[in-house]
């Protein structure tokens, strides 16, 4: 499929370009280490079932909007519940985990040289705290990072991309949302925007059904397509 004309990168941030099961594993070690793999495991599919669930619920109406830092640290509770163990005090640490989220081995690099070509603009369903220490930690660096938080609702409502599209002071279809999840690729490709999938072990892959505009293997791919579209050899070296 040919790409269309692009003037800005539009960034999906959890499990995009962050390893967020990584971290929140990590928090439940940290915060019972007596735990074995696949009580930790159970644990943490216990907290990603918690935050999936209570965001649909505040997609549908069933309940106002809270940020992930609210969520998470409901997520928390209810790990250190199901754990039996844990003050206030090791819970908020628990919560926490949620920002301390390891970058993609490609992250870091892919993003600094997709920024020579283009203006890069994070779009997350992170809370704006959770947000700044979730780039903080990780080392991303934006030319603007965006939260749902500002729309008072979660991706893939149509109003959370427009966030994106009010910034960048460009029509949607000139904005290409770059994401491991198809759910997020087709609720941005319901507002105009341009979509690139990248897998991620973690990701959500696409359907059968899906027409993306690019799939790529990672950021340095997506370079290297993103290059060949636009003619700049220039972009497949110093990778």
């Amino acid at each position: 499929m040919a790409v269309p004309v692009i003037d800005a990168l539009v960034f999906d941030v959890l499990g995009t370009l962050v390893d967020e099961p990584a971290g929140i594993r990590a928090g439940i070690r940290e915060f019972a280490p007596s735990l074995d793999g696949p009580e930790v495991e159970r644990l943490l599919s216990l907290w990603q079932r918690h935050v999936d669930r209570e965001q649909r619920r505040v997609l549908d109406g069933a309940r106002p909007y809270l940020t992930t830092e609210e969520l998470d640290r409901e997520a928390a509770r209810l790990v250190a519940d199901a754990a039996g163990a844990g003050d206030a005090a090791a819970v908020e640490a628990l919560a926490l985990s949620a920002r301390r989220l390891p970058p993609w081995p490609d992250t870091v690099a892919g993003l600094a040289r997709l920024a020579e070509h283009f203006p890069l603009i994070g779009l997350s369903n992170a809370g704006r705290t959770a947000l700044l220490e979730i780039n903080a930690h990780a080392g991303l660096r934006w030319h603007q990072a965006l939260s749902a938080e500002d729309a008072r609702t979660y991706k893939p409502d149509p109003a959370v991309y427009q966030l994106a599209v009010t910034a960048s002071g460009r029509p949607p279809e000139r904005l290409l949302m770059v994401a491991a999840h198809a759910w997020d690729l087709r609720g941005a490709q319901r507002l105009g925007l341009r979509t690139a999938y990248v897998a991620r072990p973690v990701g959500d892959p696409p359907a059968p059904s899906d027409t993306f505009d690019l799939h790529a293997t990672g950021l340095a791919d997506l370079a290297r397509r993103l290059g060949r579209a636009t003619g700049d050899g220039a972009w497949d070296s110093g990778w």
